[in-house]
């Protein structure tokens, strides 16, 4: 099944696979591909399957669409081909061999605190309004533990390289496994997040056992054994 994986400065921050004819692409909550990013237009672009094919199309947004660093109108995607939309890129992978993508887990943001739901596999667009856990690659042994609302004490695995944790359109950071352990930064959003009350820039700082994050007014833990 073909998939749109979103990098900014070389990290993945989401992976979307393409289940429906039509995917949209833009700033606005309601795409199904949320960038919120000024340079990305509220609808900016839209990703349609056809007899097999793959075309993206530009809907008149202000900065363009790029494929493989030209402009384009429409244009029919390859395998590899990198889709750039600001400052963030958008590899098309036409087809995914033994490989599956799962979301974790979904921590949706409400009054009375935050809960949590599973979802088995990434079959669905990545949530906009909730404030969701995503990933990629292998197993380690680290976890998130979450600490506030009424997810209160729910543990996720880091067992992918990368875990993205937020709110679209509020605040996103990710997570990535180095070699030497794991480092987080601030991806999107007005709200950046805070490691041990200090707050969290674009750049990656390193974290150990016990540091606590709080994102998008959610109290968490890193673990590491």
């Amino acid at each position: 099944m073909p998939k749109m994986i979103v990098s900014i400065d070389g990290v993945v921050i989401k992976e979307v696979q393409l289940t429906k004819d039509r995917t949209t692409l833009g700033r606005r909550p309601y795409n199904d591909i949320v960038i919120d990013n000024l340079a990305v237009s509220g609808e900016h672009a839209v990703v349609q399957m056809t007899g097999g094919q793959v075309y993206l199309e530009d809907l008149n947004s202000t900065n363009g669409s790029y494929v493989n660093g030209k402009a384009v109108k429409k244009q029919l995607l390859q395998d590899g081909d990198s889709v750039e939309v600001g400052k963030y890129k958008i590899k098309f992978v036409s087809d995914v061999l033994g490989e599956s993508f799962e979301k974790d887990m979904m921590v949706k943001a409400g009054t009375g605190g935050l809960a949590p739901s599973v979802a088995p596999t990434v079959s669905t667009p990545p949530a906009t309004s909730g404030f969701a856990v995503q990933s990629s690659a292998e197993p380690l042994r680290a976890a998130i533990k979450v600490l506030s609302g009424a997810a209160a004490g729910r543990e996720v695995p880091l067992t992918k390289v990368v875990t993205t944790i937020g709110k679209p359109g509020v605040a996103v950071a990710a997570i990535t496994r180095r070699q030497r352990g794991f480092v987080v930064h601030h991806v999107e959003g007005a709200g950046n997040p805070a490691l041990n009350g200090a707050s969290i820039g674009v750049e990656p700082v390193a974290l150990k056992n016990g540091d606590l994050i709080e994102l998008a007014g959610t109290q968490m833990q890193f673990v590491q054994a």
